[in-house]
């Protein structure tokens, strides 16, 4: 079994054949008598651009922010490692950078694949950390989840409720998971409750979310376990032009494209990731992370995704699965 440590911050530098990051811009290196003006967005913007650190997501009037956290994969056990990864701790660290960088979010998605081993721990465990960042939250399964559990843990506070509006956004979250199947499916139910939020808000703009990628990614061992209906997905999407973007987990990388005017997206995992690209299964050396959605109030969309720094750990990067 063959491991490598990974250690990210910011700045490249070349070790072991692998580039990695590191900060090497001191916190005292810069001074307030450098900026030109006293305003505080120039003055967070210098500063991030002299430490090389992302812009930190100011509220803007007019919009409300999303953040999506991907496929944890908790255990009962704190320790609980996949491919060598603490998987609840690598949550932490992401969700301290939710914490850093979003001083308002105005909800929360945990897109499938909670837990690893479908355990109430596991699902306790992800309530518990995720519930520092203070917004609403809404879970749906993944392929690894067991819904049973699941239901247990979130009863009360609506975590399981399909339809949320936010803004002027209605966020439409479909259940994908096939017990005991890897691959996902839309059942008849899942269709009809997409067709009826949507027509019941034909004055919002909307994003769909479900675990399953909806198209091919590029990595051709993942292409079988997608979503095996998406046709009958886009059959209903595409009658509907006030849906503006779709979201996935499952697929543990970055993912941005358009199709027919809507954007279609996916997000890293919070624990390990997976190589963009690759014929067969291969683990990235890129650093957990979420992504963020600002969805404004006409219908534009921004959206970027943040991995944490300044995190050592190791991956097994000889495993053939997860």
């Amino acid at each position: 079994m063959e491991h490598r440590q990974f250690h990210f911050s910011t700045c490249l530098y070349q070790a072991g054949g692998w580039r990695f990051a590191r900060d090497d811009v001191s916190a005292n290196e810069f001074s307030y008598r450098d900026l030109p003006t006293p305003s505080l967005p120039t003055i967070i913007a210098r500063l991030c651009l002299r430490r090389r650190r992302p812009l930190p997501n100011v509220p803007v009037e007019n919009s409300v922010l999303l953040v999506q956290l991907s496929d944890s994969h908790l255990f009962a056990e704190a320790e609980g490692a996949l491919l060598g990864m603490s998987t609840r701790d690598s949550l932490e660290k992401v969700v301290e950078r939710v914490l850093a960088e979003q001083p308002k979010v105005d909800l929360l998605v945990a897109s499938g694949d909670i837990s690893q081993d479908g355990s109430v721990e596991s699902y306790e465990a992800f309530r518990r950390i995720s519930a520092q960042i203070a917004a609403p939250a809404r879970w749906f399964a993944g392929n690894h989840d067991e819904l049973p559990q699941m239901e247990h843990v979130a009863q009360g506070d609506g975590l399981l409720e399909p339809v949320v509006d936010i803004g002027q956004w209605r966020v439409t979250l479909l259940d994908s998971a096939v017990p005991g199947s890897v691959p996902g499916f839309l059942a008849d139910e899942q269709l009809r409750l997409l067709e009826r939020s949507l027509s019941e808000a034909p004055d919002r703009h909307h994003l769909v979310c479900l675990h399953h990628h909806p198209v091919a990614i590029g990595c051709e061992w993942m292409a079988p376990i997608g979503l095996r209906n998406a046709d009958a997905l886009f059959a209903v999407l595409d009658r509907f032009p006030q849906v503006k973007a779709v979201l996935w987990g499952h697929v543990h990388q970055e993912f941005d494209q358009v199709r027919n005017g809507v954007r279609l997206l996916a997000s890293p995992s919070t624990c390990i990731q997976f190589a963009p690209g690759s014929v067969d299964f291969k683990v990235d050396t890129s650093a957990p992370g979420y992504r963020w959605l600002r969805l404004h109030d006409d219908g534009r969309l921004e959206t970027g995704v943040s991995r944490v720094e300044g995190m050592l750990f190791e991956v097994d990067e000889s495993g053939t699965g997860y």
